[in-house]
């Protein structure tokens, strides 16, 4: 295959202008469509440049090594080898060990490690606390219409983990050297998401989409012998002599097992706490604190867009941000949803989360992103505590409850109010979308005030790059409180904890990851070790 880069066209183009650019810089006039096909497409909208789409082509020729040689060295990097886009990893064998190999956890993490520990014939058992995704998906639309909270089926406890419930972005900025996010995408293509996650620089699923993907990712597993049990919480992992040696259920039932992956998820404080318990070691770790922002996406659209706003091609135009304020703490965005909603997303009674979600369209009215800060261990008490960062959460969402009113609504406050330090009593022009609805109030009485410093110091720096982002009618909502773990469950070389042997801790709750696609790696990942060891004698 040969690689051809940086192949710009006007957003507008003909169908048939990619082909005639390819064969333009191949100098072969007569090469055929289907010699080639697209490996990526991006935007390109650097600011004075005209907006374009920028495409990467893969083409395969009879007589690639002197293409290359007559035209690699005049291509300015355009035109090189394509690298091998192959996962290895299922090419290899393995054998089953004693006990088969049980998983904590169905989200991106658990559910990767899962399939592939089923291909290579494995037959993993995987615990899941709540719902299988379209019971889970109707609990949590009665709690953003009633405010009826279900503690094990919501946004952060089911099937497919908290990234149901979100963007379903798809694209990470982890090394990638032996192909694993090419194969997480090309195992989500095959079970019913949408082709172009293949293509696009940054793709997505959306919450609609990914419950069908979800449910055909679990009949696979099924397929392949594994097997998946829901609605079962494990309370207590089973030691003998400083190894893993099962799990127990709520239920009393016991589970034997010798490899034991953790895919809880970064909600999942019952189990921290639990392995606090049993000495498994652990460390606090920065994490983020803030709040979700909405704009109007037509204006967020005409921002990055220009004239081409409201292209069919373009789709809802997203954004990214870094603020590096006075005292070198980072504000930044987070999950950014266009055209989406802002959700209720707690796991905990009488505590208030909020997160952004969008469905595959990306068509709501506003977009929205967490508007976050930096925090440092250091930043609470008790930050010797692995646990402590978990705490300093749970106290500022129980904060967030009662601001908002005590029945899950949200506090809210629109930005030029938060701005000039004083609370709101009425709307402007944007409209909040939180479910199940908010209380506008000042929410300096829930935020930190190092995290009100921050926001505020960043906003007129953001609005420089972003205009429009500092307008008086932007909303905010609190709070944002989920963006990754307080705490890293330590492993070694070996991904096994370093204090518990068998124990494998896996994906965004372990510390490992930070979104769908760099948990479902880690997950691979995890599942590789414990595939290389399981018929260890030592195991």
């Amino acid at each position: 295959m040969i690689r051809l880069r940086q192949l710009r066209l006007p957003i507008d183009h003909k169908e048939e202008a990619l082909h005639a650019l390819v064969c333009k810089k191949l100098r072969m006039p007569g090469l055929t469509r289907d010699a080639w096909h697209i490996h990526q497409r991006a935007v390109d909208a650097r600011k004075g440049k005209p907006l374009q789409f920028s495409y990467t082509v893969d083409v395969q020729l009879s007589e690639e090594e002197a293409i290359l040689e007559r035209l690699e060295k005049r291509s300015r990097g355009q035109i090189s080898r394509a690298p091998d886009q192959h996962y290895h990893f299922l090419d290899q064998s393995c054998s089953s060990g004693t006990h088969r190999p049980v998983i904590i956890g169905t989200g991106p993490a658990g559910l990767f490690a899962g399939l592939l520990l089923a291909r290579l014939g494995l037959k993993p058992i995987l615990f899941e606390r709540g719902k299988q995704a379209g019971p889970r998906a109707r609990d949590v639309t009665k709690f953003w219409r009633t405010g009826a909270f279900e503690p094990e089926s919501n946004v952060q406890f089911g099937e497919g983990g908290a990234g149901t419930f979100s963007d379903g972005k798809l694209y990470t900025q982890i090394k990638d050297r032996e192909n694993r996010c090419r194969q997480v995408l090309r195992e989500l293509a095959a079970h019913g998401a949408p082709e172009d996650i293949l293509v696009n620089a940054r793709p997505h699923i959306g919450t609609d989409r990914l419950i069908l993907v979800l449910r055909r990712l679990r009949e696979t597993i099924f397929d392949l012998g594994g097997e998946i049990r829901y609605e079962s919480k494990m309370t207590d992992l089973l030691v003998e002599g400083g190894a893993v040696r099962g799990i127990r259920l709520a239920s009393g039932d016991e589970v034997r097992a010798d490899q034991v992956i953790l895919a809880v998820g970064h909600s999942a404080r019952d189990v921290f706490e639990h392995l606090a318990a049993l000495g498994v070691p652990m460390e606090a770790k920065s994490f983020s604190i803030g709040t979700r922002i909405e704009h109007p996406q037509a204006m967020i659209d005409r921002t990055q867009y220009g004239r081409w706003a409201g292209h069919a091609r373009l789709g809802s135009a997203a954004y990214r941000f870094v603020h590096h304020g006075r005292d070198k703490r980072s504000v930044y965005s987070f999950c950014m949803c266009p055209g989406g909603l802002v959700v209720g997303a707690t796991s905990e009674p009488e505590r208030l989360v909020t997160n952004g979600m969008s469905s595959y369209a990306r068509d709501e009215a506003n977009a929205n992103a967490g508007f976050m800060v930096e925090v440092r261990p250091g930043d609470f008490p008790n930050s010797d505590d692995p646990l402590a960062g978990m705490r300093f959460q749970r106290e500022l969402e129980a904060k967030a409850f009662q601001l908002g009113g005590g029945d899950y609504r949200a506090p809210a406050q629109m930005l030029g109010d938060f701005v000039k330090g004083k609370g709101t009593s009425e709307l402007g022009d944007v409209r909040p979308s939180f479910r199940p609805g908010v209380t506008l109030t000042d929410l300096r009485e829930c935020l930190p005030p190092f995290v009100v410093k921050a926001l505020q110091e960043s906003i007129p720096n953001i609005a420089r790059r972003l205009p429009g982002f500092d307008r008086h009618d932007a909303i905010l909502t609190a709070i944002e409180s989920r963006s990754s773990s307080p705490l890293r469950v330590t492993r070694g070389d070996d991904l096994q904890s370093t204090g518990l042997r068998g124990l494998y801790p896996a994906g965004e709750g372990a510390g490992y990851a930070g979104g769908i696609i760099s948990a479902a790696v880690d997950g691979l990942r995890v599942a590789e070790a414990v595939a290389a060891t399981a018929s260890s004698p030592s195991q």
